[in-house]
């Protein structure tokens, strides 16, 4: 029965695709609106016909924030099944994540604060990335390519108040990390990603079936269990913890710290599929590091986690220090702990 109403589901989502009306070289909408990505309260969230939500097995960290994550193809367009990279979208293609806090991470029910929706649009040059500010009652995002600030105050989920100024990219830091081989495409959308379930309006269900029954995937197994998965990094149920490790490395450094990316200068490649353990830090001495080495002399010494460069980044929020660099401006001690486990556990 719930495939059923899942099939139902899904065709609905895809009867309706939306083709921007901008060309390139022509201002986006100033309001998020404008796209018509939502309908109803903007708030809401609630995706309009032809709009698929989605979510990561292991998104990226950025400052505690929550996200929503939506796509929407060109009418009658699909994406072909790859299994190692990031699906290629085709043009007019549109992906929007909304970063948001839960005023109560206890309490659903007590609302959340919408803090930016960020938009990336496949157009015939490439993709082009464009940040939105949600204004302070909530009804619109617009358009500020200079980024900006925000205050921001939550209870986490033991009820400790948190606060936080919560910084929004600029349209030219989007390009620092989502620039690869000087081209502007997403990092998230893989198949290893999408492996998974995501609780839709009527029914969870799994998410690349859900998109091949939309027709908006196409190829791929029969079985998904025998398509590549990354964990759910926080569950310790649902992968060895070098799993675990990688698949958060993966997401939070290896769209970077990969050839090609942004710092393949220093020669440390995160990325899921490097498998040789000196590109992955293992025992090798850093290039140009500077007082962000804190003295050690490695990126991983083997079984050593506090003498390796690499949680010693991870667990600083020193600018100079600090790794990632951007989106994030706090520590995140889950993170730490389970890359400082995955170290401590690695054979001399």
């Amino acid at each position: 029965m719930m495939a059923v109403v899942l099939a139902v589901y899904v065709i609905s989502i895809s009867a309706v695709r939306y083709v921007p009306t901008h060309t390139a070289g022509l201002p986006v909408p100033m309001k998020l609106s404008e796209f018509g990505f939502f309908e109803g309260n903007m708030a809401d969230q609630t995706p309009a016909e032809g709009v698929m939500p989605y979510t990561l097995n292991t998104p990226l960290f950025s400052d505690f924030a929550s996200k929503l994550r939506f796509i929407r193809l060109p009418e009658g367009e699909t994406v072909a099944y790859n299994d190692s990279i990031v699906l290629d979208f085709p043009v007019g293609t549109m992906i929007m994540k909304t970063f948001y806090y839960p005023k109560d991470e206890r309490k659903p029910e007590k609302g959340r604060q919408l803090m930016e929706t960020r938009v990336l649009l496949h157009e015939e040059e490439g993709w082009t990335a464009w940040p939105y500010i949600w204004d302070e009652d909530q009804g619109e995002a617009w358009l500020e390519v200079a980024g900006g600030n925000r205050e921001v105050t939550w209870k986490d989920e033991r009820g400790k108040k948190q606060a936080l100024n919560y910084s929004i990219p600029n349209k030219n830091q989007c390009n620092g990390c989502h620039v690869s081989n000087n081209t502007l495409r997403p990092i998230g959308p893989t198949i290893r990603q999408l492996n998974g379930d995501y609780q839709y309006a009527q029914v969870n269900g799994h998410q690349l079936a859900a998109w091949r029954d939309a027709n908006l995937l196409a190829g791929g197994p029969s079985d998904w269990a025998q398509a590549p998965r990354v964990p759910v990094w926080l569950d310790p149920a649902d992968g060895t913890t070098d799993e675990r490790a990688r698949a958060w490395l993966d997401i939070n450094c290896g769209h970077c710290h990969q050839p090609g990316g942004p710092a393949e200068t220093s020669a440390l490649n995160l990325h899921i599929h490097e498998t040789d353990p000196i590109a992955l830090g293992v025992n090798k001495k850093p290039i140009a590091a500077g007082r962000g080495s804190g003295g050690r002399l490695y990126s991983i010494v083997p079984g050593k986690p506090q003498e390796s460069i690499l949680l010693y980044r991870l667990d600083s929020d020193d600018p100079g220090i600090m790794m990632p660099e951007l989106g994030r401006a706090t520590i995140y001690p889950e993170a730490v702990t389970l890359i400082e486990q995955w170290i401590a556990e690695m054979d001399d």
